[in-house]
């Protein structure tokens, strides 16, 4: 009876095991993989979001301000920038208005955030040329001097390209985005002339980019990771096999760099060429592409907590639904903390 009993109870295990691997399978094919907030899926609702959010803190403020003491709700006003130009605009009474009057004066009634939408001009140069007799009979030539331009002869100003590679690395608009966007303000740039800018800037940016990766290894702690991606031409290596972009963040703290690398492969040889020459911590997650460079560099690893909440995120999705007024799981407890 006692074998029997065993048995059952280890039957039992197996089966909740077994239901919360089929709630999750199920939660994996039918419903949402990500681990972002609910909310995140309501993205093109920003505007009546964002009014939401601010009812709930307004009214979370006063609940928890004293009933006699009512606190004052912040303004979208509040905060602009005071290196901001400012523009005064006087708003006057006429003649008729103010006759009689002992003194006028003006006081501040609003402001309001305004912004210049980008206009497309171009940049003519003429340069002065200047033509002298030689005792010989011939003539020189001097030409006034040209500003220094990072591509040469390039029908972009460099304001031009400074805009190109905001919008493009910043505000995340691809290249065909950027063509349209010129062409209504009257500038017929393609965007294969574009991508060539881009890529001759390359060499332009070299120097600042090694700067910045000495700055990045003068730091204590690195976070690194790498993510695939698909490269149409790649020598040797198919369309549709994997290649890798590398990311490491650090350096100083109060001056953080991230730089990402290319690279087709994920051989540990690419974290030993990154990191060579750091001494500290490096966080990274369970990878062992990372293990080598770690134990010749004399690197301090750590764990990423993202990989480790992922784990309580499937517990909790995978225990059984909880009744009202039951006690919180031991997953939901761990993601609390964490």
């Amino acid at each position: 009876l006692a074998q029997q009993q065993a048995l059952n109870a280890e039957l039992r295990k197996h089966i909740l095991l077994l239901e919360e691997q089929l709630r999750l399978a199920r939660l994996r094919k039918f419903g949402a993989r990500s681990e972002k907030l609910p909310f995140q899926d309501e993205l093109f609702d920003e505007a009546e979001l964002e009014v939401s959010l601010e009812d709930v803190e307004q009214a979370l403020a006063e609940a928890e301000a004293e009933p006699k003491k009512p606190r004052k709700r912040r303004t979208k006003a509040d905060g602009f920038d005071e290196n901001l130009p400012r523009i005064q605009v006087r708003l006057t009474l006429d003649e008729d208005e103010k006759a009689g009057a002992n003194k006028t004066f003006f006081s501040k009634v609003k402001e309001e955030l305004d912004i210049v939408p980008a206009q497309a001009r171009v940049i003519e140069y003429w340069q002065e040329k200047a033509v002298f007799e030689q005792e010989d009979g011939t003539q020189q030539l001097a030409c006034a001097a040209r500003p220094v331009h990072p591509l040469g002869k390039c029908l972009a100003s460099v304001r031009l390209l400074a805009w190109i590679l905001v919008a493009k690395y910043a505000d995340a608009l691809p290249l065909y985005r950027l063509e349209g966007i010129l062409k209504r303000h009257g500038g017929q740039i393609s965007r294969t002339t574009m991508a060539n800018w881009i890529i001759r800037l390359d060499d332009v940016f070299k120097p600042l980019i090694n700067l910045l990766r000495e700055q990045q290894l003068d730091g204590d702690y690195l976070q690194a990771d790498e993510t695939r991606l698909q490269v149409l031409k790649e020598t040797g290596k198919a369309a549709q096999s994997d290649k890798w972009m590398w990311v490491i963040r650090g350096g100083p703290p109060d001056q953080p760099v991230v730089l990402y690398h290319y690279d087709p492969s994920r051989s540990e040889e690419v974290p030993l060429r990154l990191l060579d020459g750091f001494e500290g911590v490096l966080q990274t997650d369970g990878y062992a592409g990372y293990n080598r460079v770690c134990r010749e560099n004399g690197l301090t690893r750590i764990g990423c907590w993202d990989h480790a909440r992922r784990k309580f995120v499937e517990a909790s999705k995978a225990a059984p639904v909880k009744k009202k007024g039951t006690k919180v799981s031991k997953a939901d407890v761990a993601i609390g903390k964490i």
